[in-house]
Protein backbone atom coordinates (compact mmCIF):
# COMPACT_ATOMS: atom_id res chain seq x y z
CA UNK A 1 0.00 0.00 0.00
CA UNK A 2 1.40 3.48 -1.16
CA UNK A 3 2.40 5.59 1.45
CA UNK A 4 2.55 8.85 -0.08
CA UNK A 5 0.69 11.18 -2.82
CA UNK A 6 3.20 12.53 -5.00
CA UNK A 7 6.17 13.60 -2.82
CA UNK A 8 3.89 14.10 0.14
CA UNK A 9 2.97 11.71 3.10
CA UNK A 10 -0.58 10.65 3.15
CA UNK A 11 -1.40 11.65 6.31
CA UNK A 12 -0.45 15.25 5.43
CA UNK A 13 -4.56 15.84 4.40
CA UNK A 14 -7.17 14.89 6.87
CA UNK A 15 -9.40 14.09 4.07
CA UNK A 16 -7.79 13.55 0.50
CA UNK A 17 -12.00 13.62 -1.58
CA UNK A 18 -12.73 11.98 -4.43
CA UNK A 19 -13.68 14.82 -6.95
CA UNK A 20 -17.43 14.37 -8.80
CA UNK A 21 -17.51 14.26 -12.75
CA UNK A 22 -18.88 17.82 -12.82
CA UNK A 23 -16.01 19.27 -9.83
CA UNK A 24 -14.92 22.37 -10.52
CA UNK A 25 -11.55 23.74 -9.99
CA UNK A 26 -10.26 26.89 -7.66
CA UNK A 27 -9.28 29.85 -10.09
CA UNK A 28 -8.04 32.41 -7.55
CA UNK A 29 -8.00 32.79 -4.00
CA UNK A 30 -10.22 35.64 -2.29
CA UNK A 31 -8.15 37.05 -0.17
CA UNK A 32 -8.61 40.02 2.56
CA UNK A 33 -5.84 41.46 4.16
CA UNK A 34 -3.83 39.64 2.98
CA UNK A 35 -4.98 36.28 4.32
CA UNK A 36 -7.57 33.95 2.15
CA UNK A 37 -11.16 34.40 2.93
CA UNK A 38 -12.25 32.56 -0.08
CA UNK A 39 -12.06 30.93 -3.64
CA UNK A 40 -13.06 31.85 -7.21
CA UNK A 41 -14.26 28.18 -8.70
CA UNK A 42 -13.54 27.68 -12.64
CA UNK A 43 -17.32 28.52 -13.35
CA UNK A 44 -16.96 31.59 -11.48
CA UNK A 45 -18.72 31.05 -8.77
CA UNK A 46 -16.62 32.83 -5.55
CA UNK A 47 -17.11 30.62 -2.04
CA UNK A 48 -16.30 31.47 1.78
CA UNK A 49 -13.39 29.29 2.88
CA UNK A 50 -15.83 27.30 4.79
CA UNK A 51 -18.24 26.40 2.21
CA UNK A 52 -14.79 25.53 -0.18
CA UNK A 53 -13.94 22.78 2.48
CA UNK A 54 -17.22 21.61 2.60
CA UNK A 55 -17.54 21.33 -1.25
CA UNK A 56 -14.36 19.78 -1.22
CA UNK A 57 -15.43 17.08 0.93
CA UNK A 58 -18.43 16.54 -1.05
CA UNK A 59 -16.40 16.33 -4.12
CA UNK A 60 -17.40 19.55 -5.79
CA UNK A 61 -13.44 20.44 -6.10
CA UNK A 62 -11.28 18.83 -7.65
CA UNK A 63 -7.02 18.34 -7.53
CA UNK A 64 -7.26 19.71 -3.47
CA UNK A 65 -7.15 18.15 -0.36
CA UNK A 66 -8.56 18.98 3.41
CA UNK A 67 -5.84 19.50 5.97
CA UNK A 68 -6.38 21.15 9.60
CA UNK A 69 -4.44 23.38 11.50
CA UNK A 70 -4.83 24.62 14.99
CA UNK A 71 -8.30 23.42 14.70
CA UNK A 72 -9.29 24.92 11.30
CA UNK A 73 -9.37 22.86 8.16
CA UNK A 74 -8.36 24.30 4.92
CA UNK A 75 -7.70 23.57 1.35
CA UNK A 76 -4.36 21.95 0.02
CA UNK A 77 -3.44 21.77 -3.48
CA UNK A 78 -2.77 17.56 -4.35
CA UNK A 79 0.87 17.45 -6.17
CA UNK A 80 0.31 16.87 -9.50
CA UNK A 81 4.00 18.05 -10.93
CA UNK A 82 3.01 21.44 -11.83
CA UNK A 83 4.00 24.68 -9.49
CA UNK A 84 1.52 26.84 -11.86
CA UNK A 85 -1.61 25.29 -10.40
CA UNK A 86 -0.58 25.12 -6.53
CA UNK A 87 -3.12 27.35 -4.73
CA UNK A 88 -0.24 30.07 -3.74
CA UNK A 89 0.44 30.47 -7.22
CA UNK A 90 -2.96 31.43 -8.47
CA UNK A 91 -4.61 34.57 -9.11
CA UNK A 92 -5.41 36.65 -5.61
CA UNK A 93 -8.90 38.90 -5.95
CA UNK A 94 -10.18 41.55 -3.11
CA UNK A 95 -12.88 40.28 -0.72
CA UNK A 96 -14.20 43.67 -1.49
CA UNK A 97 -15.49 42.04 -5.23
CA UNK A 98 -17.78 40.17 -3.28
CA UNK A 99 -19.31 42.08 -0.18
Amino acid sequence: MPNSYGNLPLGINSFTPVPKPDAKEIAALVKQGGKVTGYKLSNGQSVSKADAVSLAKEGGIKNVGVATRKGSEYLRALPDGSEGNNLGNLPSISSEHFQ
